[in-house]
């Protein structure tokens, strides 16, 4: 699988008035992961999107296990397990710095050509980066 992993401290505006992160937050935090990914693959977001395809999200499934608080560093991940051809599913989660899994979930994207906004396969390049990389784990 292709596998990515960041970590941060959880800031001051991600928490509500109790200090625990307000659950909208936690689809930011895969976003983090799935964008760390490809960048970290060489082959960023911004650089897909000049290729002319778009990736937007068509749908994200978010199980909350265990509230991430103020002060917490939390490690968000993003893996894939298999190469894509007209959507793309990666799994992720977000653990706090015990290990312990405060998120879990899913996001299904799709790739869409830039100019017509209509459906298209993975792009080549994007194919051939989770091909190469589909034993990171």
């Amino acid at each position: 699988m292709m596998y990515f992993e960041t970590s941060f401290p959880i800031r001051y505006y991600e928490t509500d008035q109790m200090g625990i992160v307000h659950h909208s937050n936690y689809i930011r935090f895969f976003e983090c992961a799935r964008n760390g990914m490809m960048a970290d693959g060489g082959y960023p977001i911004e650089q897909c999107e000049a290729d002319g395809v778009t990736i937007p999200i068509v749908s994200v499934q978010c199980r909350y296990k265990h509230p991430a608080k103020m002060g917490d560093i939390i490690t968000t991940s993003a893996a894939i397990d298999k190469v894509p051809l007209a959507k793309m599913v990666i799994r992720q989660e977000v653990r706090n710095q015990d290990g312990v899994v405060c998120a879990s979930g899913e996001v299904m994207l799709g790739f869409l050509d830039k100019e017509t906004g209509h459906p298209v396969r993975c792009p080549e390049k994007l194919a051939r980066l989770i091909e190469s990389r589909l034993n990171d784990r």
